[in-house]
């Protein structure tokens, strides 16, 4: 599966890139490159394999290392006006946020 020019030209206009015919080009050859990977990728048989939670969990006995799971700050009034000062907008305590959904 290859990219046309029309896909990429429509790629890049989602991602708001504005690509020179030359960075067209090459983005075009490079991403049909990663499509060959993956499409080598798919075709490999995974019948069977077991996941990994680790990728060096195949050659050796990892342990992850997680730290407890405790409350390190303490909550107050105080501590909760000081993370709110750089707030640009703020009501109750809660941060205000522009509404980006129509």
């Amino acid at each position: 599966m290859a990219l046309t020019d029309q896909e990429v030209a429509r790629i890049a206009r989602l991602a708001r890139l504005h690509l020179t015919p030359d960075q067209q080009a090459q983005a075009q050859t490079d991403l049909n490159k990663i499509l060959v990977i993956i499409e080598a990728l798919q075709s490999v048989d995974t019948e069977g394999v077991e996941p990994l939670a680790h990728p060096l969990a195949s050659v050796s006995d990892v342990h992850l290392r997680l730290r407890e799971d405790v409350v390190t700050e303490e909550s107050s009034i105080e501590r909760r006006a000081a993370l709110m000062a750089n707030a640009t907008g703020a009501s109750e305590g809660l941060f205000l946020v522009p509404k980006v959904i129509e």
